[in-house]
């Protein structure tokens, strides 16, 4: 008897659905199966049965999330200058002049604990105390009378202008983990910059620059490097990561047309892989794919903004003056300053700029005369200029390093010579503009300036302070991945700090 013949299957092709699933990542996967009420398989099924929609086409500018800002925002910007290097609080903001009484005697074990030391004054037999040889200034045009290293007078002459925190305090003891912790809020790559979480939270206001900038001026004492990871976006979308501008003809790389292409021709070359990457974020869901076509446009509206942003030739005297002789050099500290004031018009959302060489483990007395030349006037001016322009009222503007210095001296100690260590414990920022009190200091360090004695404040509670004057409740600025919901002030316990704010 003859064995009874399944019938054919139908011939239905499996190339598509195939490519779909072998393309797919271990989260997209993840996010595929579990996401929704009808799930992965349903969720074919459902597409079979109405009709799949072709994906949304990137937007040309990120709006920023639902609902944010969560409140009226005071700040509409940010301007960060970061002393990379880690400048010495006793030799700027922190006036100890009675230590003077104590030179070269031993710090008391009583004030130190058991604070651990790094490698470079772990091994010497002692750590003699070395006070400030600088004078200072105090400025009574701020409400608490803040003193001021009279190496940075014009900055002192904004002290009305001006809230100086002086007790930041850290538990990164090395340059490394503690400038990524101040830019990201975590002590090791692969976390959103602050800069990113601003950019994906609050989204641009200019549709023709980046909402994320970054700009990088040399020092002139021993600088540390500088890694991408510090302006990157970690696991939020490509798109948010900061743009460096360099101190070169052409300021962002790879921007301009190679010789011989028109504008016409650029454009149809754009609107062809514009084409191609939805097809191809329509077979895999990844969003990163759609974050490349906005960064591919936004490029493409940067060849003709970059320029008129860079051409100073509008500026007028007074305002070179204002920002000192080196506002023509570009790459300097003081033309970064310029552009940031020249950002903040065009709605930049966060403005970076890194000053190098404040590393001074060796001779204070000659090298941080340098760098205070080369910040003082510019960084006087860029507050000076945003103000006469009604822009400080809304530019919240933050500068610090990643830590302190020691009060005791690291190797020989003279009365014209020494050099100061790492020192997590106490250090000094300072902010103005958009929410901040102005001409106010807060915070307080011992005698020695060793240890916070009122008020420390750590980097989360100065991020989620931050997030506050932008109308952002820090503890709602979330992003889900590897099935946590990350935030930029962390999970340790934070607070907004209510005193400084306006």
């Amino acid at each position: 008897m003859p064995v009874p013949q399944k019938p054919p299957l139908p011939n239905i092709p499996m190339q598509p659905l195939h490519d779909y699933w072998f393309n797919l990542n271990r989260r997209q996967l993840l996010d595929r199966s579990v996401a929704g009420g009808l799930g992965f398989l349903g969720g074919i099924a459902l597409a079979q049965l109405a009709g799949a929609e072709e994906p949304a086409a990137a937007p040309a500018v990120h709006q920023g999330l639902p609902g944010l800002p969560h409140f009226p925002a005071k700040a509409k910007r940010v301007i960060y200058l970061y002393m990379e290097g880690a400048p010495s609080q006793l030799d700027t903001f922190d006036h100890k002049p009675e230590l003077v009484a104590q030179f070269d005697k031993d710090l008391p074990e009583s004030v130190r604990g058991t604070q651990r030391l790094t490698g470079m004054t772990s091994g010497q037999a002692r750590l003699p105390i070395a006070p400030s040889q600088f004078s200072f200034t105090k400025h009574q045009n701020a409400q608490d009378g803040l003193w001021v290293n009279d190496l940075l007078r014009k900055t002192g002459e904004m002290a009305g202008d001006i809230c100086v925190v002086k007790s930041m305090t850290t538990e990164q003891i090395n340059h490394g983990p503690g400038i990524t912790f101040m830019q990201t809020g975590h002590q090791l790559p692969g976390r959103p910059s602050v800069g990113a979480w601003l950019s994906y939270g609050l989204g641009s206001s200019n549709r023709d620059l980046p909402s994320f900038v970054v700009m990088i001026s040399q020092g002139r004492g021993q600088m540390q490097a500088l890694f991408s990871h510090l302006w990157g976006s970690g696991f939020l979308p490509g798109e948010h990561q900061g743009v460096q501008f360099r101190a070169a003809n052409d300021p962002v790389l790879f921007l301009n047309d190679p010789a011989g292409m028109r504008r016409e021709d650029r454009r149809q070359v754009l609107d062809m892989i514009g084409e191609l990457n939805r097809r191809q974020a329509d077979q895999n869901g990844d969003s990163e794919v759609l974050a490349r076509i906005a960064q591919y446009e936004m490029a493409y509206r940067m060849q003709t903004s970059v320029p008129e942003l860079t051409d100073f030739t509008h500026e007028t005297e007074a305002t070179f003056n204002l920002y000192g002789p080196d506002v023509h050099k570009a790459g300097t500290y003081a033309y970064n300053c310029l552009m940031a004031r020249r950002m903040a018009e065009r709605g930049v959302r966060f403005i970076q700029l890194y000053h190098r060489g404040w590393d001074h483990h060796g001779s204070v007395p000659r090298d941080l005369p340098l760098q205070c030349q080369d910040v003082d006037q510019p960084q006087a001016a860029l507050l000076a200029d945003l103000k006469q322009r009604g822009l400080l009222e809304d530019t919240l503007i933050i500068w610090g390093g990643e830590f302190g210095r020691t009060v005791y001296c690291q190797g020989a100690l003279t009365k014209e010579q020494y050099g100061r260590d790492h020192h997590p414990r106490c250090f000094s920022v300072w902010l103005a503009g958009g929410g901040i009190e102005p001409g106010i200091t807060y915070g307080q360090t011992d005698d020695f300036s060793y240890n916070v004695a009122e008020n420390p404040i750590t980097a989360h509670d100065l991020h989620a302070t931050m997030l506050q004057c932008l109308g952002v409740d820090h503890a709602r600025l979330t992003y889900k991945s590897q099935g946590l919901d990350f935030k930029l002030t962390g999970v340790e316990p934070c607070r907004v700090i209510h005193e400084i704010l306006a």
